[in-house]
């Protein structure tokens, strides 16, 4: 298939900018791809909407402070780097603006007068030697969240709160995964009071998830590689369901992802692990029944995992119902819940 198979018209005014001045209340598009049918109500409605004796799974992932600004050595320019993988020791991947200019041996002081060297390149990625360990108190007191690009401003007080999930727990993740951001406690609370079970998975959100496919031919596009963790309740839950019939509810493409990489027969393998799985139209899914997640960019893998899930013109009918209805897109904007 074709990356432009995947594209669609987005007015830039349908970006959202901001979060909702209230977490959880933001639009919800309703799809059943049993009966091609489309229904508008909102996130509050959630907790009506899913089945009894399901299992919804979540991504705990916590969002790392990890956009760092630096004065290049040389020539005193600002650098902006985006940490994206500890490598350990002193050493950490990052991609970096204007990274042609940004070669091994250049030297960079960040505001504490910490000093860093790229040692290596790999494409638009760079190998960041600090010259002592930092750890996530460091990024807490110097780093920025790192919002997305399309969202064209600084990150500011309120992003520190709701770039977050209200149950991130294991930080790690350079972007959020944000179907999550939607779920408050009340929410949660109402799921539980209707029985709907609740488990977490991890999986830390990097490169894999957000670079976009430069590949004409989607099956040329290479994923890059994301860490995740099943814990044995998680995995004993959802075999659990399985066997009984009970539908699985992934909460966001990172559980999809971790969920379905996992998958092994009959069985989720516990413990740690890493996922390149790039899923695309025509893939079958073994774990995930429904899925809540958010509209996700043109052309991005996230949106070739949905039209995977639900069909590429169901989907694409979808969202431009959503931009003719003036819904909000991206990380801060509206959901979709695909039952």
């Amino acid at each position: 298939m074709d990356r432009t198979d995947f594209s669609f018209e987005l007015p830039p005014e349908l970006i959202a900018q901001h979060p909702p001045e209230e977490r959880g209340k933001s639009r919800l598009m309703v799809l059943n791809r049993s009966t091609g049918k489309r229904e508008h109500r909102m996130v509050a409605d959630l907790p009506d909407l899913v089945p009894e004796g399901a299992l919804m799974v979540f991504n705990d992932s916590r969002v790392r402070k990890a956009r760092l600004f630096a004065r290049a050595v040389d020539t005193g320019a600002e650098v902006e780097f985006l940490l994206t993988r500890f490598l350990g020791g002193c050493r950490w991947e990052a991609m970096v603006k204007r990274a042609k200019r940004r070669r091994a041996g250049s030297r960079y002081q960040f505001p504490d007068g910490t000093m860093a060297e790229i040692e290596g390149e790999d494409g638009d990625l760079r190998i960041i030697a600090f010259e002592r360990p930092i750890d996530d108190a460091w990024l807490d007191t110097y780093g920025h969240i790192p919002l997305p690009p399309y969202i064209k401003r600084p990150d500011e007080a309120e992003d520190d709160q709701r770039y977050q999930t209200v149950y991130a727990k294991n930080t790690g993740s350079s972007a959020a995964p944000t179907a999550g951001l939607h779920f408050t406690e009340e929410i949660l609370q109402r799921l539980d009071g209707r029985g709907i079970e609740r488990v977490f998975v991890t999986l830390h959100v990097g490169l894999g998830t957000f670079m976009p496919v430069r590949a004409d031919r989607i099956e040329d596009h290479v994923m890059h590689e994301e860490t995740y963790s099943v814990s044995d309740e998680t995995a004993s839950a959802v075999e659990r369901a399985k066997r009984e019939k009970r539908p699985v509810i992934a909460v966001g493409t990172t559980s999809v992802r971790t969920l379905e990489s996992a998958w092994e027969g009959d069985r989720l393998r516990r413990g740690d692990g890493a996922t390149s799985i790039f899923i695309y139209p025509p893939y079958h899914f073994k774990v995930v029944d429904q899925l809540f997640t958010n509209f996700h960019t043109p052309e991005s893998t996230l949106l070739m995992l949905v039209s995977a899930f639900a069909g590429r013109e169901f989907i694409l009918e979808s969202y431009a119902e959503a931009v003719r209805d003036r819904y909000r897109f991206f990380s801060y904007g509206d959901a979709m819940y695909i039952q």
